[in-house]
């Protein structure tokens, strides 16, 4: 037996896609539940085993929304370190910024979403060319180091492509 603890579909304080409302909102949805799972992870690291982080899907009058959830079996709940991963991820994040990402998607007063990068993979490098240390592999945040590393751990394949794009940038 499992139980789901809804984080919404975006940080709290932050602006996301609005059902009935936002056009291209399906999708615009999706990549921005698939970021805030990359953020979560960024600030909190991976789910422990009895934990994942997954999309929950939400039937309205307007249609159908998501929004990520922590779902959590019952010994996991109870348990070390599921207890404590509950605790700290249950109130979600406050803002993109917390875990080192810029917001997937920008609303503009009165202006159309505009989506600078619309792949997760893409997005995560951002995150992780945002926090990378400097040349002497210290960070200029301290938390920086705490998010970029759990990023690289859970997204090994954006890990690589910010290094290789580093590198070229570097020659």
């Amino acid at each position: 037996m499992s139980d789901t603890i809804d984080l919404g579909g975006a940080p709290g304080n932050e602006d996301c896609a609005q059902l009935g409302h936002t056009p291209d909102f399906d999708r615009l949805n999706r990549l921005e539940v698939a970021t805030y799972r990359a953020a979560i992870i960024a600030r909190f690291g991976s789910p422990p085993d009895g934990c994942a982080l997954v999309s929950v899907t939400n039937r309205h009058d307007f249609g159908v929304y998501r929004t990520l959830g922590l779902e959590v079996d019952a010994i996991a709940a109870r348990r070390e370190p599921g207890a404590s991963y509950i605790a700290a991820v249950q109130d979600g994040l406050g803002s993109w910024v917390e875990a080192g990402f810029a917001p997937p998607v920008r609303y503009d007063d009165g202006m159309a979403p505009a989506v600078d990068r619309d792949r997760i993979d893409d997005i995560v490098m951002g995150a992780l060319i945002a926090t990378r240390p400097d040349a002497s592999g210290r960070f200029a945040i301290p938390d920086f180091e705490i998010l970029h590393r759990n990023l690289a751990a859970a997204y090994p394949r954006s890990a690589e492509a910010a290094h290789a794009l580093l590198q070229e940038i570097s020659a």
